[in-house]
């Protein structure tokens, strides 16, 4: 049996024990431990979505060594995984020749929405409907799109300001992706309205809570929407990203593991975001939006610059992030204490 065919076995219920036994071996450095704990993302992610809290729950504070640790439910509901799916997902891992953007590779995991068993869709609205954080999915009405043009207007310290700055600098889509493309019209109303309010509303909590527009908080950021909103595309994207390391990227699985783990964390130490009508708050400071609300800062072991730093500049220049991150390895295998966040590389 090679390595997909054992993640595709490993894909189904995995108990607390078997969690924390796996991401034990992973930090040691175990590609036996980075299959079991992407399979039990995987099963998560893409049959069994009340599942979802506590095998995060587990894989995070396994990881980071604090954070709740409950049971895994037996006999949840879950959808097949069939043989069509598998090959859509390894096309997906396999990816174009040239690698992925942050826009190509939104779209390839989207797509893996149409190869799901057709017992999926209602598993995952259910769930939507019983996550804390979802609640105004249930009473809204689907959000219209984002005008853009009077946030300019707005005062240079606020929100919306801030928001129409980074959109304009980056030359960004308001809403990151257009919502007819990919179908969101198709689906329940719960899912339509919170895959709409999280594609018009995914920058403007990149400001408030305070994910850089970097590969790591994009990756840092779905760990956030998971832990809020039960967000399904979230666990998708991440069973996918942590298959990817597993297979294609080993040395940057560890890292990948800390910054999902962080922002998992940080979105259930935040209250509910999604409630906030943040149409009403374009005018206030972000600084005042987080006294308010009582949003803490984002805060990472790791630059947000990390995997730039490591892939994409002059060699010189990469020395110094890659030894700090062999270093942070070597800390992963020994089981010691990681330091504190923003500490660890500089």
């Amino acid at each position: 049996m090679n390595s997909r065919e054992t993640l595709q076995s490993l894909t189904h219920y995995t108990d607390r024990e078997t969690i924390h036994q796996a991401v034990a071996a992973a930090k040691r450095g175990s590609h036996q431990g980075r299959l079991q704990i992407t399979a039990a993302m995987a099963w998560a992610a893409y049959s069994c979505p009340d599942a979802c809290p506590a095998v995060c729950d587990n894989i995070a504070s396994a990881w980071l060594g604090r954070g709740p640790t409950p049971e895994v439910p037996r006999g949840l509901a879950e959808a097949p995984i069939e043989a069509g799916f598998w090959k859509a997902f390894w096309d997906v891992i396999d990816g174009p020749e040239e690698g992925y953007d942050a826009i190509s590779i939104t779209v390839a995991v989207a797509s893996l929405g149409a190869a799901l068993h057709e017992d999926f869709g209602p598993l995952a609205e259910q769930h939507a409907l019983n996550h804390p954080g979802a609640a105004a999915a249930q009473r809204n009405p689907i959000p219209g799109y984002t005008d853009m043009s009077p946030l300019a207007d707005c005062p240079h310290d606020s929100l919306g300001y801030a928001l129409h700055r980074l959109i304009l600098d980056n030359g960004y889509d308001p809403e990151v992706l257009q919502r007819d493309d990919i179908g969101l019209d198709g689906l329940p109303h719960v899912l339509h309205y919170l895959n709409a309010r999280i594609l018009q509303m995914h920058e403007v909590w990149h400001l408030v809570a305070g994910y850089e527009t970097t590969s790591s908080g994009e990756i840092a950021i779905s760990g956030f929407q998971l832990a809020q909103f039960g967000h399904n595309y979230s666990s998708m994207f991440l069973a996918v990203g942590m298959a990817i390391g597993t297979f294609k990227e080993p040395h940057g699985f560890t890292v990948a593991m800390q910054i999902i783990c962080e922002g998992w964390e940080h979105g259930r130490n935040t209250p509910p975001m999604m409630d906030i009508n943040w149409e009403d708050e374009w005018d206030t400071s972000l600084e005042d939006i987080r006294t308010k609300y009582g949003i803490q800062h984002y805060q990472s072991v790791f630059p947000p610059d990390v995997i730039e730093s490591v892939t994409e500049a002059p060699l010189w220049r990469r020395v110094g992030p890659i030894l700090k991150l062999l270093r942070y390895n070597l800390r992963l295998r020994k089981d010691r204490p990681l330091l504190q966040p923003q500490l660890a590389v500089q």
